[in-house]
């Protein structure tokens, strides 16, 4: 690594050696500067006197040297070392040790405009990185506009606190390490238009292994490895109608869904219980299962903003599409197992089963702003949301006795899962004066819903639900000076009925916002936020509470251009307390509180010759139901070596740990270093 490290500083100091002369002040343009470290030279920089100087050609002139292309690379190598619990480190940063692609940008320009007026390309992220991006866009002046992008996501999450403990290394309960990919292709002809043609493709997937929980019934859970794999394509196709009073989309599209997750596990193990059974002890001695879902969608998509007047903007969408699924599941288990229900004890199991379901869901919203006055604003908007899914489940179970024959039991089930959600708001504002504007709402919302049961539920496989919310909102901006502004928003809230045990019910959230700039140089803003949500069903006694305030400041003095100042402070508070039914369906209440307190900042110094520093880092600490440390302090260096060559160095510590979870702490230590080279 240090030979690696010597060998990049040595090649750099070589191009220094070797490159040629510094033009003399008659060959080189007053306005050509070396450029900064994250900043393109100007394209005429390296175009020589006798080139520029040449006529251009009547037909199809080449483009002057150094003029058709300009683009960066950043090259290095990141040096990582761990100290502590690495799973944690992995979970919490996953930087990885190994060559890296830092940033890589590439802008073309062809001046025949046969092709393509210009084309970009960049990518960062490639090698280490737990997150990995590359676009490309090109386009030619009222023929076409194209775009791709690719996403890639490493997500690694084995925190042993969040599963069991007493597992294990290699068996965490519900750890994940897979990738997610993600593409996005879009076509606009005709760009500029009245009417735009486009044609789009999205590509979603994910693979990896993972370790889950297979529970049986409610006596044991034990850890098991799995792989799973999904994919999702998305087709659409349509035309935008665009004039200055009138804009139109009309789409159609499809998608299609698959998911497969299969676990195979065949070394005995307890699982998390470890205390006898009426005598019995309880184990899997293996598992295989396996599904797998298949999805086709078809949708239908309406856009229309349109202003008929001067004092009237009106907008309105419609969207439909139909869903159909098909599920198929397989698993077989032996072991020592109990039906708790009936305090039977079996050793092994197999269940079959099979499903379709059929989802139309149709959401569309409406609005308008509304100016009869100079100083009065109205706005009015209701949306509506409707899902159905129509499901014919099939399941077949078997269970091995361990003193009498096979038990088998069948169940087939026809349900429909509805969902109705719809929301009315309106809201007014007043320019009270110039500097002062006053807002005031009104939000309804409403809806019902039909969908599965829990598995406690005394009621049926279905349970029925209904929303009724009635909300205030008030607000007001102010602009006393040029200097300062004061945001205010409001909203509060009473609900007759929620779909869900942590719904915002009875709940008040306030926000401000503040923004003052002393001078040229120094800026000052703060925000502050507020969420008190309330339920107080005696089966629920639902109570939360989250406040955010935060403080920063910037500096950036134009009288010294080498240096600027950064820094924000946030103080966070969260407490929670809900009520719940334990083992044996015993009473508890839950109950969180955090704490917390992040600080970031960043200092940037120009040095001699476009140099460049930044230090500066992030914390967090917190205390309460989970106290928590992380701190990452940074350091950024960049030195020009040439003209065109930059060597960057980046510092970074991140030190993590946790007070009731010592075991999860760890400290690294992470040096990324290499060559930036510009045209």
């Amino acid at each position: 690594m240090r030979f690696l490290l010597a060998l990049l500083i040595g090649a750099a100091a070589y191009a220094q050696q070797t490159s040629p002369p510094p033009a003399t002040a008659a060959q080189t343009p007053a306005a050509t500067q070396t450029p900064a470290a994250d900043q393109k030279p100007a394209a005429a920089a390296d175009q020589k006197p006798a080139e520029a100087a040449k006529p251009e050609s009547p037909t199809n002139p080449a483009p002057p040297r150094g003029e058709w292309f300009t683009g960066s690379i950043d090259l290095g190598y990141r040096f990582v070392d761990v100290g502590g619990n690495n799973q944690q480190y992995r979970s919490v940063v996953d930087l990885l040790e190994r060559p890296t692609l830092l940033g890589f940008d590439l802008s073309l320009v062809d001046a025949s405009k046969r092709f393509f007026d210009t084309l970009h390309v960049n990518a960062s992220g490639w090698g280490g990185e737990q997150y990995n991006t590359a676009h490309l866009d090109a386009r030619k002046l009222g023929k076409y506009d194209f775009n791709f992008d690719y996403r890639n996501i490493a997500y690694f999450s084995e925190s042993p606190s969040f599963a069991n403990p007493r597992q294990p290394a290699g068996l965490n309960e519900q750890s994940l390490d897979i990738r997610r990919r993600m593409m996005d292709i879009s076509l606009d002809l005709f760009p500029g238009g009245h009417f735009v043609p486009f044609l789009g493709f999205n590509h979603n997937s994910g693979n990896g292994t993972g370790i889950e929980t297979w529970v049986n019934e409610a006596s044991n859970e034990y850890p098991v490895p799995y792989t799973l794999r999904d994919g999702t394509n998305n087709y659409r196709g349509g035309v935008r109608v665009e004039y200055s009073r009138f804009h139109l989309t009309l789409a159609e599209g499809g998608t299609t869904y698959k998911d497969d997750d299969a676990t195979y596990e065949t070394q005995p193990q307890p699982g998390d219980r470890t205390a006898p059974l009426l005598g019995q002890t309880l184990a899997l001695n293996g598992l295989a299962q396996a599904y797998g879902i298949r999805g086709t969608s078809t949708y239908s998509q309406a856009l229309l903003t349109a202003s008929p007047t001067s004092w009237l903007n009106v907008y309105g969408q419609f969207l439909f599409s139909e869903p159909k699924t098909t599920v198929h599941f397989n698993e077989a288990a032996n072991g020592n197992f109990v039906e708790i229900s009936s305090l039977l004890f079996y050793t092994g199991s197999t269940t079959v089963g099979t499903g379709n379901a059929n989802q139309p869901h149709t959401t569309g919203n409406f609005g308008f702003e509304l100016r009869p006055m100079r100083r009065l604003r109205i706005v009015e908007s209701v949306m509506t949301d409707r899902y159905h899914d129509a499901a014919s489940p099939f399941v077949t179970t078997t269970l091995l006795l361990t003193a009498s024959a096979p038990q088998t039991a069948a169940n087939a089930l026809n349900y429909s899962q509805i969902v109705n959600y719809n929301q009315q708001q309106v809201d007014v504002f007043y320019d009270l004066t110039n500097k002062l504007t006053v807002r005031g709402g009104y939000r309804f919302v409403w809806g019902d819903a039909t969908v599965l049961a829990g598995q406690l539920s005394q009621t049926g496989p279905l349970v029925n639900g209904e929303l009724r919310r009635n909300v205030g909102i008030a607000g007001l901006t102010y602009r006393a000076s040029e200097k300062l502004s004061l945001n205010l928003d409001y909203e509060g809230a009473s609900s007759d009925r929620v779909y869900f045990r942590t719904s915002l019910n009875d709940y008040h959230r306030a926000r401000a916002r503040a923004r003052y700039q002393l001078n040229s140089a120094l800026g000052f803003q703060a925000n502050f936020t507020v969420l008190n949500n309330q339920n107080p069903d005696p089966s629920i006694r639902y109570d939360f509470q989250s406040r955010d305030n935060s403080v920063a400041v910037f500096w950036t003095p134009k009288s010294s251009k080498r240096i600027s100042f950064t820094g924000e402070y946030d103080r966070e508070t969260l407490r929670s307390s809900i009520a719940y039914l334990g083992l044996f369906l015993a009473p508890g209440t839950s109950l969180y509180r955090e704490n917390g307190h992040i600080a970031t900042s960043a200092a940037n110094v120009v040095l001699p010759h476009n140099g460049k520093l930044t230090f500066g880092g992030s914390l967090f600490v917190s205390a309460g139901s989970r106290p928590t440390r992380l701190y990452e302090p940074l350091v950024q260096l960049s030195l020009p070596l040439t003209k065109h060559i930059y060597w960057n160095t980046e510092w970074q510590y991140f030190g993590y740990g946790e007070s009731l979870y010592s075991y999860e702490g760890f400290r690294a230590r992470v040096i990324t270093t290499g060559l930036r080279l510009i045209k």
